[in-house]
């Protein structure tokens, strides 16, 4: 709330003091006014400094641009000042759009890099490899996390390594690197206990009729996996049970609950209001100014980690100075590796939420994701489940090596990852004036101006036509296996980038591929096919039958795609 406080410092009460000394100023001079006409010659006088304002920052950056050899990136043309209409009109197509709809529509008019510039700020936009490698690797040190992004989301993220800069972001990853060596991600152990659940869970549905809901069931799997991962103690989401079809109408059959399913809808609440504040830009504090929609779902989240963090901090102080304890990190969990390094709870809690988003929601999209693709492509299905019996067997437990010979388990889940990036959208600050080159060769490069927000989509990017070829919008894994790896990725490795790039790459990269490696093949042991069941869906969160009529993928999806920080499924996955 204190950037709802600070906006009304530095906006409303300025124009209420000018409000006041006006009629002052006016009266030295002899004029008096009305109260009515106080307040139009101040709304005047408001309007003119504001054009004035706005005028000089674009031809200062008209200059500037020009100085640098340099032109303004193009913007998208609304009818309201500020844009204001085509920003209530994505805040209004949010529900009902196809994922980076309009973005790719403005795209269409104005090419990969737009200025959206929503209330005059400058929101660039881009999917340009070579802007997203400047972004992420060759100008790494120009484009941070920033303001926006850091007061956007720190009723959420606080300062974790996602929603920081400079030394809190070192200090983060640091603490955080030596936990993802070799050595650690490679928890086979704690995969198995909750594949094993998962999937006697879903058994024990299948066999009465009824259709499972996935996206739920993998969510509890990746929850529970990165709670024992994370703290050494499974939150047991799995153990409330799986909710029920819609169109399941048994009296009694409502959907269990726990304390950790509450922690999981809470933490998705909180992001999805994040996705908002990220989607109107830096006047958020606007649509905000009675309620910070971060607050309550942050108390329940809140009320979940405590408890389990200042165990934790209980526990390392007690074996604080005994040898033994300083020396074994056998069996240790990362939440042990971190109070090793510090006691602050709120350290603590800032980067075991960063860590649990990274490591439980990213995943749980992957898994989501891919088994919606196969259900629609039984033929990469049975592909699918031929090599893992090939190489695994109908039972045994898959082992790191296993995964690591299975080429096309892995084309199935980058090709997923192409299609649907965990993250789909992400965001920078510029610090200084700086510019990106041209696609077009013949064409000035454009300008970016210091302070400016920084967003691109690998998303978009994955989707580009001219850079994975004209069967892009096509899930065939089989693109990362023959010639055309090495006619589009090869020579150019930035068009594909699910886990980051630079001195920001995603430290639990391995870790992702092997869990979602580990439940693949244990889903494909045990079931021999997989069929959507729209049917069993809220008819509410199908999608649009007006997609059938649009362009691109939306004409043959049967799922809702959705993103608040990372990617979900609007629609439930209802699998038989």
């Amino acid at each position: 709330m204190r950037y709802v406080t600070r906006w009304t410092v530095s906006a409303i009460l300025p124009l209420f003091g000018l409000f006041l000394l006006l009629p002052r100023l006016l009266g030295v001079v002899g004029i008096s006014l009305s109260t009515g006409a106080s307040i139009a010659l101040l709304l005047v006088t408001f309007l003119a400094i504001l054009t004035a304002y706005i005028v000089s920052i674009e031809i200062s950056q008209s200059r500037r641009a020009a100085a640098s050899g340099a032109r303004l990136t193009p913007e998208i043309q609304g009818r309201l000042p500020g844009n204001v209409d085509k920003l209530l009109y994505m805040i209004a197509r949010v529900e009902t759009e196809y994922l980076g709809g309009t973005m790719e529509e403005e795209m269409q008019l104005h090419g990969p890099v737009v200025n959206v510039r929503f209330l005059w700020e400058d929101f660039i936009v881009t999917t340009e490899p070579q802007d997203i490698k400047t972004i992420l690797a060759t100008d790494f040190n120009n484009y941070v996390k920033g303001k926006f992004m850091r007061e956007s989301a720190d009723s959420v993220l606080g300062t974790g390594v996602f929603n920081s800069d400079g030394d809190t972001w070192k200090l983060h990853r640091t603490m955080a690197r030596p936990f993802f060596n070799i050595d650690k991600i490679s928890h086979f152990d704690i995969f198995d206990r909750h594949a094993e659940t998962t999937v006697a869970l879903m058994k024990e549905r299948l066999r009465v009729g009824l259709a499972v809901d996935f996206q739920d069931a993998v969510s509890r799997f990746t929850l529970d996996s990165a709670s024992e991962f994370l703290f050494g103690r499974c939150v047991d989401s799995l153990g409330a049970g799986l909710p029920f079809p819609h169109n399941f109408t048994r009296p009694g059959a409502l959907k269990n609950s726990n304390m950790a399913l509450d922690f999981a809808a809470a933490f998705a609440a909180a992001q999805q209001a994040l996705s908002r504040r990220f989607l109107i830009g830096g006047s958020w504090p606007l649509f905000e100014l009675f309620q910070d929609h971060t607050r309550e779902p942050m108390k329940v989240v809140n009320a979940f980690l405590d408890p389990i963090l200042e165990d934790a901090i209980a526990k390392q102080k007690e074996s604080e100075g005994l040898l033994d304890a300083e020396n074994d990190t056998e069996g240790e969990t990362l939440l042990d590796h971190l109070v090793r390094q510090t006691t602050d709870i709120k350290i603590l809690k800032d980067e075991t939420l960063n860590i649990m988003l990274a490591g439980r929601d990213t995943t749980a999209s992957t898994l989501t994701s891919v088994i919606y693709l196969m259900a629609m492509h039984p033929d990469v299905f049975r592909r699918l489940r031929e090599e893992v019996l090939e190489k695994v067997g109908p039972t045994r437990r898959p082992s790191y090596e296993d995964i690591r010979e299975m080429k096309f388990l892995r084309a199935v889940l980058n090709e997923t990852l192409r299609l649907f990036p965990a993250v789909p959208f992400n965001i920078r600050e510029s610090i200084n004036d700086t510019t990106w080159s041209s696609s077009n060769l013949a064409a000035k490069p454009f300008f970016i101006p210091a302070g400016a927000i920084v967003s691109y989509s690998v998303l978009l990017m994955h989707r580009r036509t001219d850079l994975w070829g004209p069967d892009a919008l096509e899930f065939d894994p089989d693109r990362f296996l023959d010639d055309r790896l090495h006619k589009y990725l090869t020579p150019n490795p930035f068009i594909f980038l699910p886990f980051n790039a630079g001195p920001r790459m995603c430290l639990g990269q391995q870790f992702a591929y092997n869990e979602m490696s580990f439940m693949l093949i244990r889903l494909l042991q045990n079931f021999s096919s997989i069929t959507l069941s729209p049917e069993s869906q809220d008819p509410s969160c199908r999608p649009p039958a007006a997609w059938a009529h649009g362009e691109g993928r939306q004409t043959i999806e049967q799922f809702h795609p959705r993103s608040h920080l990372t990617l979900y499924a609007k629609v439930c996955i209802q699998i038989l």
